[in-house]
This record gives structure tokens, C-alpha cells and sequence, in this order.
């Protein structure tokens, strides 16, 4: 169980991580990626903290709970409350924490009969080191978005999806690119894979593999960073503690040994290990724990909203709130159902009830938006006319009319700009617009989403219901 500090030293390694053009000398320090890294060091030091419930016995050493493999029924509700206690830490809005990915691995290596047999024993090693090493996994799984109709072998240039540029005794060499690398720039290391599906054209595509962010040859180019841009915590209290930074990888000929290669040339090989594991299904339950504890939080700031502005009595947005009540309590639901409905598969993990995971998946890009609408309703135009920064606060000249007419009755102007300064940050600021996008398109387009609830709904007994009724009576 290694401490916060020992993560933020680690960061200081030969990562190559860009931001406007230049390489970061140190990630740990730099104003785009420290307050992230920090945020970070806080969850592994919580987790080391025996009181938090987050540490468990794994033969005579203490590992985090959330990298090990659920094996049984109360091995699922203690990964549901460790996952719960980061979340809570972070109040949802770190989507891409050191569990999510955590929760992959450990079911890749809970089913190595679902990797060749030449690289089964990889996977089971890589979630060895993962869980001795406390580890900070990012992953990449997604390629460039070239072309949405064709695949990479398609595409004009040699290596635009990273693939296999050549294969060596002692391991590979892969060119190319690959995205969307949540949280990359901070983490210890990154799984590089495809869940998109590929064609019998792309062998060269189809790998799964797990590179140091320093590995040479590897680059991060970031989108903009909003850190740099919060004035201070008090304007921007979301975006000044949990940007997490998205990243495109690019590979200019890294070099990847046999035993960081989990899937090679392998089509079929790519959809096992995310399906047949068990891996997609357990690392979704996570983010929708995450995702419920961050709809929680929103239900918060509206709630408090309305009794500041003191309409909280009013029918409609008594609605509204209830409302609000009701779709964040569809998502808590469905994580406690996915959990009731959990079964043991063949090689004895535990996996949350698909049904339930999956159902609520298909509705999240309908879901956020509609609940941040219903927050935008409710604040009105009261996040517009905020003081500009909180310079406004401590200056003379500005801070006797801010106390007479931005106040509300029992709420004295410091508190009121306070909130309405974390609600901007939550649905107007540039954090909250990335957040935006990324819920949405957190589990692929709608029609991916939704994919999953149909294949996973069981429609079988549903029909055979209509089958069995259309049968009891004649013309």
C-alpha cells in the first residue's frame, strides 16, 4: 500500500506529456496536472488508511480491495463500499480513477482461458504487479476518429490505429495512435487495447498490451487543460481539484516486451477479454457507482439552490427536484440490483447482474443532461451575476455592495456566491462542459449503449410471456 507521496515521486520519470506544443518537465508540479496528481495521492493515502475499510488481506501482505478479484457475494458489496469511498472523496467527478481500470485487469486475470495460451500467464502476472504495486492503470481503447464507416486497415497512411510495425523474439514494436487516455498524463501506467470491433483486414490492430507512460517513443499530446485557468478554488472549485486531462496517445516505434502483451493479432482475442471475462461488466459497475455518487451530488446543489432562493416550497419545483429525486435513484437502484443479481461465473468471480448494469448504462446520455437541465432551471440567471473573481470579495471597493445586494435572507453574500460559484463550475464552466460530453459518450455512442441493454435485457422471457398468452386463445 504504497502513500500519496510515494505516487506523486513516481511521477517524475521520462514521460513525455505535451501541452501546448512543449514536454512537462514534472507532471506533479506542473499548474495543468498537480491539483489532478494531488487528488490522486489523496486515494491511495485514504486507501492505506486501515479505518477506511479499503484494505484487505491478500496472504501475508495488505493490498487496496479494489484491485483484487470479487470471489464472493460480501467480496462484491466491499468493492461496492471502497468504490463508493473514493467516489465520495472525489464526489463523482473523477471518472477515470485508479479503480476503474483496477476492476479490468483484475477480471483479465481471473479468466486467463480467455487469452491464448501463450499469453494467458502475462495477464495473471501484469494483475500480480498491479496489485503488489498499487498501481495507477489508465487505458486507451478507442482509435483516432479517422473514419466512423471504415476500419484502420482502411485508412490512407501506414499505422494511423497503433498496430504491430514488427515483431521481435523478445517482444514488439507498435506505431501509431490511439485515444481517449483519461487521466494518462498522471498514471503509472496505461492498457492499450481496440473495443471497437475490427474487420478480418486489421490483425495488425487487434493487440492488448500495458506500457509505462515513461516507455520511450511514447507521447501524450493533451487537450487544454482547465486547471491553469482556475483563478482560485473558491471560483472554480471542481475544476481547481479534479481535471483529470484527456490525452492521445502516439507511439513512434515503442517497443513492448512478450511479457506486457496480452492479446496479438488476435480479432476474436479482443472481445474475449473485455466480454468473456467478465471485465466489461465489472469495470462498468464501478463507473456506475462513481456515476451515482456524482448525480448525488448534483441532487445536493439543486436541493440547496432552492432553499436559498426560497422556492423550495413551490409545486414546481417541488417537481422538479422530485424528479431530480427520481432519476439519481434509478441509477443507485440499478447498481444495488446489479449487485442482488450477481452470479459466479465458471472460474468462481463474482459478476454484478448484467440486466440491471446494462439497462442504466443505455440511458445515461439522457440521463446527465436532463438532470444538469433541471439544475440550470432551478439556478436560473443566478449564475450569471456572480461576482467576477473573488478578488471582488476582499476588495473595498466592490465587497460593501456585494453584501448589500447579492444575499440571500439567512445567507450572507459570501455563501451565496460560494454555491452559485460551484454550481457554474458543475454545468457552465469548461469543466462542466467536458464533463458534459463525457457522460454522454461515456459508454460509446447512444446506440453502443443501448446495444448492450438489448443484448443483455433477456428479451427471451419476455417474448415467450406474449407467445405464451397469443396461445390461450383462438380467432
Amino acid at each position: 500500500m504504497r502513500t500519496g507521496a510515494e505516487y506523486l515521486a513516481s511521477l517524475k520519470d521520462s514521460r513525455r506529456v505535451y501541452v501546448d506544443g512543449v514536454a512537462v518537465d514534472d507532471v506533479a508540479h506542473h499548474p495543468a496536472f498537480a491539483p489532478i496528481a494531488q487528488t490522486v495521492a489523496e486515494l491511495f493515502d485514504l486507501a492505506a488508511d486501515p479505518s477506511s475499510g479499503m484494505t484487505v488481506r491478500d496472504g501475508d501482505r495488505t493490498v487496496n480491495r479494489l484491485f483484487t478479484t470479487p470471489r464472493s457475494r460480501d467480496d462484491l458489496a466491499a468493492f461496492r463500499s471502497a468504490a463508493t469511498t473514493w467516489a465520495e472523496h472525489t464526489h463523482g467527478w473523477v471518472g477515470r480513477s485508479p479503480d476503474h481500470v483496477a476492476a479490468f485487469v483484475a477480471a483479465f486475470a481471473a479468466h486467463p482461458e480467455a487469452f491464448s495460451d501463450d499469453l494467458a500467464a502475462n495477464v495473471v502476472a501484469y494483475r500480480e504487479r498491479v496489485l503488489a504495486e498499487n498501481l495507477y492503470v489508465s487505458y486507451a481503447i478507442i482509435p483516432p476518429q479517422v473514419s466512423r464507416a471504415t476500419t484502420a486497415s482502411a485508412w490512407d497512411g501506414d499505422f494511423v490505429q497503433v498496430g504491430v510495425a514488427e515483431e521481435r523474439a523478445d517482444g514488439i514494436v507498435v506505431r501509431g495512435a490511439q485515444m481517449l487516455a483519461t487521466g494518462g498524463a498522471v498514471a503509472d501506467e496505461i492498457l492499450v487495447s481496440c473495443i471497437k470491433p475490427l474487420g478480418p483486414e486489421d490483425r495488425d490492430f487487434a493487440i492488448s498490451f500495458a506500457v509505462p507512460v515513461g516507455a520511450d517513443g511514447l507521447k501524450l499530446l493533451c487537450r487544454r487543460p482547465y486547471a491553469p485557468a482556475a483563478s482560485s478554488r473558491y471560483d472554480y472549485p471542481l475544476t481547481s481539484r479534479f481535471d483529470e486531462t484527456d490525452a492521445l496517445l502516439v507511439f513512434d516505434d515503442v517497443f513492448i516486451p512478450w511479457e506486457r502483451v496480452f492479446v496479438y493479432r488476435d480479432i476474436a482475442g479482443l472481445r474475449r477479454q473485455f466480454f468473456e471475462t467478465g471485465a466489461h461488466v465489472l469495470g462498468n459497475w464501478q463507473a456506475q457507482i462513481r456515476f451515482a455518487v456524482k448525480l448525488r451530488f448534483l441532487a445536493g446543489l439543486a436541493r440547496k439552490v432552492a432553499a436559498v432562493n426560497g422556492v423550495d416550497r413551490f409545486p414546481g419545483v417541488v417537481e422538479k427536484l422530485g424528479e431530480l429525486a427520481s432519476l439519481t435513484s434509478l441509477v443507485e437502484s440499478a447498481v444495488l440490483a446489479a449487485e442482488h443479481t450477481a452470479e459466479p461465473d465458471a472460474q468462481g468471480m463474482w459478476r454484478p447482474g448484467a440486466r440491471a448494469l446494462y439497462g442504466v448504462m443505455g440511458l445515461q446520455a439522457e440521463l446527465y443532461p436532463r438532470v444538469l437541465a433541471i439544475l440550470r432551471d432551478l439556478v436560473g440567471g443566478g449564475v450569471l451575476q456572480v461576482p467576477s473573481s473573488v478578488a471582488d470579495m476582499t476588495s473595498p471597493e466592490t465587497r460593501p455592495d456585494i453584501d448589500r445586494y447579492v444575499h440571500s435572507p439567512g445567507v450572507p453574500a459570501e455563501e451565496r456566491v460560494k454555491l452559485f460559484k460551484l454550481v457554474w463550475d458543475a454545468i457552465g464552466s469548461e469543466f462542466a462542459g467536458r464533463h458534459h460530453q463525457y457522460e454522454m459518450f461515456y459508454a460509446g455512442a447512444p446506440f453502443v449503449a443501448k446495444g448492450y441493454a438489448f443484448r443483455n435485457y433477456g428479451f427471451e422471457q419476455a417474448v415467450a410471456s406474449v407467445d405464451s398468452f397469443l396461445g390461450s386463445y383462438e380467432l
